[in-house]
């Protein structure tokens, strides 16, 4: 266990900019590697890096290996799967976090396959535990449970971390970092797909809700989709994005990018304002770690306020334009 060393987290790059879930892994990878004298090490993959970089650097990172180059130009799980096993049985980490993203989600396991080790995934804690073990915090049982899982016996520990969980800190522009550009040639035969066109859904008022300081959800006591208009007042009226139940998207009522939840987008901005919304567990999977929770339901007895800082039971119909018109006066 000694011959690893270090704790890897690995940024995601999307138009030559760090992704926010790679720059929230940063923080808890930083407690994990401070507390056994380690370095923290940002991994990037890509071309046009430098922005990039200096994020990573700025949010924590001791140390940035990149890997650059025309196989690299667009992201592919195989090739970018080569790369990390590579340069993972060169260098030897004791640890690898990614976000729970879909590419996250797809490299983690490929990669532990390959190092014959284990992965802990969708995880909402990571803690440093003896000997220099990680103890990762997963919701289990549709989030009614947690788990705690540890790999005592293999190396790299190897997980995902679902975007939102972690608070990004003030970046430090100051900071310094080595930099070390890593080669990798990809054999032939290696990479089997090839992207031949991108197609971006074209969605109406379609938001990063992991990006979101501000979000007003919707559910399924809207009784109609058209009220999802309610919805949106406020969320202009606050500067906030839309969200939407698990049973709101399933009825058709609004486009899945907007849903919260276990099967949705984690997201924990400064103010979650859940409207119509029960409070299903897999929903609050989801959003409970938002700073202030607010909930609007006619249902007193609706399992969303056990969790909220503030409620209001009533008719939504009412409700809501009565606080969009509040806000709107308050700014004017």
């Amino acid at each position: 266990m000694t011959d690893y060393k270090n704790v890897w987290a690995f940024v995601e790059v999307l138009g030559g900019k760090a992704k926010n879930v790679g720059l929230e892994i940063l923080g808890p990878g930083k407690k994990l590697a401070d507390s056994t004298g380690d370095k923290l090490v940002a991994v990037l993959i890509g071309n046009d890096l430098d922005s990039a970089v200096k994020a990573a650097v700025s949010f924590g990172a001791d140390q940035v290996i990149t890997v650059g180059g025309d196989d690299f130009a667009e992201y592919s799980v195989e090739a970018y799967t080569y790369a990390l096993e590579q340069l993972a049985k060169k260098l030897s980490p004791a640890a690898i976090l990614f976000g729970a993203t879909s590419n996250g989600r797809e490299l983690a396991p490929r990669l532990a396959a390959r190092l014959s080790t284990g992965v802990a995934a969708d995880c909402i804690g990571v803690e440093a535990g003896d000997d220099g073990t990680i103890q990762w915090t997963r919701p289990v049982y549709a989030g009614r449970m947690l788990s705690v899982v540890e790999s005592q016996a293999a190396r790299p520990q190897i997980g995902t971390v679902r975007p939102g969980i972690f608070k990004r800190g003030e970046p430090d522009m100051a900071r310094t970092a080595e930099i070390v550009n890593e080669e990798v040639s990809i054999p032939a035969g290696t990479v089997r797909t090839s992207i031949f066109e991108q197609i971006t859904e074209a969605v109406e008022g379609a938001v990063k809700l992991e990006d979101a300081e501000i979000i007003v959800s919707g559910g399924r006591g809207l009784g109609k989709p058209e009220n999802f208009s309610l919805i949106k007042d406020l969320a202009d009226a606050l500067g906030g994005v839309v969200g939407a139940s698990r049973a709101a998207v399933d009825a058709g009522w609004i486009n899945h990018v907007h849903q919260v939840g276990q099967t949705g987008k984690t997201v924990g901005p400064k103010l979650y304002i859940a409207c119509g919304i029960s409070g299903a567990i897999q929903h609050l999977a989801g959003m409970s770690g938002s700073d202030v929770i607010i909930a609007i339901n006619r249902d007193a007895d609706a399992p969303i306020f056990d969790i909220t800082d503030y409620g209001v039971v009533g008719d939504l119909k009412t409700v809501l334009p009565a606080f969009t018109e509040a806000v709107k006066k308050l700014k004017a």
